[in-house]
């Protein structure tokens, strides 16, 4: 599932796909960061998937912070949100 930090990794990019003029609602990319020990990282993207708001595939590959100890990865997520008229 998890695999361990590669130099090379890079989170996803995805772009919105377009959405009808008339459509109430918009999608709207969405980043989250999570920062923590590779422990703290992997058992939040795990607790996370267990109550349904993300895959673990759908995070990016463990990113090293530069700070001792410290990881982050990162989850894209498209949201369907009401358009405000």
């Amino acid at each position: 599932m998890f695999q361990l930090p590669k130099s090379d990794a890079a989170a996803s990019s995805v772009s919105p796909a377009p959405i009808s003029s008339d459509s109430p609602l918009s999608r709207e990319d969405v980043r989250l960061l999570c920062l923590g020990s590779v422990r703290g990282v992997l058992h939040t993207i795990k607790l996370l998937h267990v109550h349904g708001f993300a895959e673990p595939n759908d995070w990016s590959d463990l990113l090293p912070t530069g700070r001792p100890h410290v990881w982050m990865a990162i989850l894209t997520k498209r949201l369907m949100i009401e358009s405000g008229r």
